[in-house]
């Protein structure tokens, strides 16, 4: 068999996947480094925990909140260009945060750099996988996001062993240099829609002959004044209070119990690696059994997980809270995409998923800052764990009842303004949500 031959027999829809999976592995694994920075900071600017998280509290307000104009301009330019920007970006910014002369210089490298940066290509790449999948959306939706999970599995501890190696400062600039390499380098695969390569989505060909007809979809003012919109944002706001709080503090929480920070680094590898596996099986977990019912059961899960943390005292037991924790994160990541392409459709998609992701960017910013402050006050962290707790099950329970809410359009002006693209056999769901969808 030849090159040419097996390179044909490839849905180039997998290529896209793998671009995916590499600007989430440097984008968000470059973030996520951020715990195993933690000590190195506080003792370079003599900072409190609360300011140091700060910074990781406003580089993750922005890479989700910027998705509300990224979207649309994806929607509009495609996804390339913006991601080879963004990662761009996220490698100036982590150099520039190595050069940092005061705490106030990291927050406007590392929050301006990392945050711009992963807010310009997350949303992008992610819509795009929704175009080209569609009886595999929740899985392909998994594996490109997994890249989230390896990145959080891989790059904690290699910037343990950089900062240990060649210092703090040296270590920002080799996660810069790679987020450009490797996340840059890979987002040139992109191509934004699959008639671009002349297939349909899930690599069924284009009858000859095909009309093209208005991608289906809501308008965006349509969606998001539906009661399934807001019940879904309501609740990723509500659950983004907690959920990062464990990728700013798990380390030195583990720390003030008296692991050695180079031990304790790996409790984010192991949220990481759990991740992976959440976003690989949960999500084809979802397309089986169904994205409104498999979100749920991550809103639950992470709950589950943070009363472990909540009574954990010894290594071994925060690394099952981070194991547990990954995975039902990691789901939760992997399905949010697909469940908007669902309930939605796909004209509009890149645009919705940006508004939805402010929810998270929101919840972000005032998460994990607020939680260091928090341990600031009284040494303790049980206030902001059980806070998240409680979020968490809140979050399951707004989004349980507005996705029984049924969601159709009153008439053909409320459809997204049209744009070309082939008719084919296979249709979007995202008008009328299938039962298990």
């Amino acid at each position: 068999m030849t090159n040419d031959s097996m390179h044909a027999r490839i849905f180039y829809g997998w290529f896209v996947v793998a671009a995916a999976f590499a600007v989430t592995f440097v984008g968000f694994g470059s973030a996520y480094t951020f715990g195993a920075f933690v000590p190195s900071l506080q003792t370079e600017f003599s900072a409190s925990r609360g300011s140091v998280s700060l910074v990781f509290s406003l580089a993750g307000f922005l890479y989700f909140g910027l998705g509300v104009l990224s979207g649309p301009l994806s929607d509009r330019w495609g996804s390339r260009a913006l991601t080879v920007a963004g990662m761009t970006l996220v490698g100036l910014g982590l150099a520039l945060a190595g050069m940092a002369r005061s705490l106030t210089e990291v927050y406007i490298a590392y929050a301006l750099g990392v945050g711009l940066g992963v807010g310009l290509s997350y949303v992008p790449v992610l819509s795009t996988i929704q175009r080209w999948f569609v009886r595999r959306r929740g899985f392909a939706s998994g594996v490109a996001v997994s890249g989230i999970g390896v990145g959080t599995l891989v790059m904690p501890p290699f910037s343990a062993l950089l900062v240990e190696s060649i210092g703090w400062r040296d270590a920002y600039f080799v996660l810069g240099g790679l987020a450009v390499v490797i996340g840059a380098g890979m987002a040139l695969l992109i191509v934004n829609n699959p008639r671009d390569r002349g297939v349909a989505p899930d690599g069924a060909p284009i009858q000859a002959g095909a009309q093209f007809e208005t991608p289906k979809g809501f308008a965006v003012a349509t969606a998001v004044k539906s009661p399934r919109f807001i019940g879904l944002y309501v609740a990723c706001l509500l659950c983004s209070f907690g959920v990062f709080v464990p990728f700013a503090h798990v380390v030195p929480y583990a720390v003030d119990l008296g692991v050695a920070p180079a031990q304790a680094v790996y409790l984010l590898a192991m949220i990481g690696f759990g991740s992976t596996a959440g976003r690989f099986l949960l999500g084809g977990f979802a397309d089986r059994y169904g994205r409104r019912f498999s979100l749920l059961v991550m809103f639950a899960g992470m709950a589950f997980a943070m009363m472990i943390w909540l009574i954990a005292t010894e290594f071994w037991s925060l690394f099952i809270f981070a194991l547990a924790y990954g995975v039902f994160y990691g789901g939760w990541v992997a399905v949010l995409p697909a469940l908007v392409m669902d309930y939605f459709g796909e004209a509009k998609v890149g645009s919705l998923i940006g508004i939805l992701y402010t929810s998270v960017a929101f919840g972000t910013l005032v998460g994990p800052s607020a939680a260091g402050y928090v341990f600031d006050l009284n040494q303790s962290y049980t206030t902001p764990i059980l806070a998240s707790v409680c979020a968490n099950l809140v979050a399951m329970l707004i989004a349980a009842g507005s996705s029984r809410v049924s969601l159709q359009p009153s008439a053909t002006s409320d459809l997204a303004e049209p744009s070309a693209t082939p008719k084919t056999a296979m249709t979007s769901p995202g008008l009328q949500p299938r039962g298990k969808g």
